[in-house]
């Protein structure tokens, strides 16, 4: 499977660049928040491929005009053709406004799921708008991660963890990829293409979504 992830930074590539052969091939777009709904709409109709997105804190917009045809993964575990994906938006609390939350309202959101990822059979990727504490973070609370997403991939072990918020261009020593434990962990800051093997993608995984969701992918 091949998954387009996007975060932050709308790609002048995809966009004002845009040729059909660049998304070719794609089966799977996921934004980890901060994007023009305008730019998600594009994508899903010219990718053909579900799109499903979570909140950064620049999208208090999206309470008017959610992107259209896309999929929110908003404090869910939606499956995507055996590949099982978490999303939890938001970054931590720094100022007033929607979709920030304390360390401890992200570890009550996380707490809350764990119907819905027992469920599942657990989760292979996790889509967040905010990088784990202490793996891709910056110093200061704007940037700051999460320290619950830290005992998320402790206990769960899924394969991926996609984020967005810290921008590389904020400094040559801002990572792309990580390594934790099981996980690889990917800032997905602007597009960035995924590709997940086979073996992670099997039938066995394919149960607990509702029928209705099952339609949309």
């Amino acid at each position: 499977m091949k998954v387009l992830l996007v975060a932050d930074e709308e790609s002048l590539s995809l966009w004002d660049h845009y040729k059909p052969e660049k998304l070719q091939g794609i089966d799977l777009i996921l934004s980890a928040g901060d994007l023009k709904h305008t730019y998600l709409e594009f994508l899903v109709t010219m990718a053909r491929a579900p799109v499903g997105y979570i909140h950064g804190n620049h999208d208090a917009c999206y309470e008017q005009t959610p992107p259209e045809a896309c999929i929110c993964l908003e404090d869910r575990v939606v499956d995507f053709g055996g590949l099982r994906v978490l999303g939890l938006g938001g970054s931590v609390r720094y100022r007033p406004g929607l979709h920030q939350y304390t360390q401890r309202e992200m570890r009550r959101r996380i707490t809350r799921l764990r119907a819905a990822l027992w469920r599942s059979g657990g989760v292979d990727l996790v889509l967040t708008h905010a990088p784990v504490y202490g793996l891709g973070d910056l110093p200061g609370t704007a940037h700051e991660g999460f320290k619950a997403f830290r005992a998320l991939l402790d206990k769960y072990k899924p394969k991926y963890l996609v984020h967005g918020h810290v921008h590389r261009r904020y400094g040559v020593d801002v990572p792309r990829i990580l390594e934790y434990q099981e996980t690889q962990i990917i800032n997905a800051c602007e597009k960035y293409v995924l590709e997940i093997p086979d073996e992670i993608l099997t039938k066995q995984k394919r149960f607990g979504l509702p029928r209705a969701d099952r339609k949309k992918i």
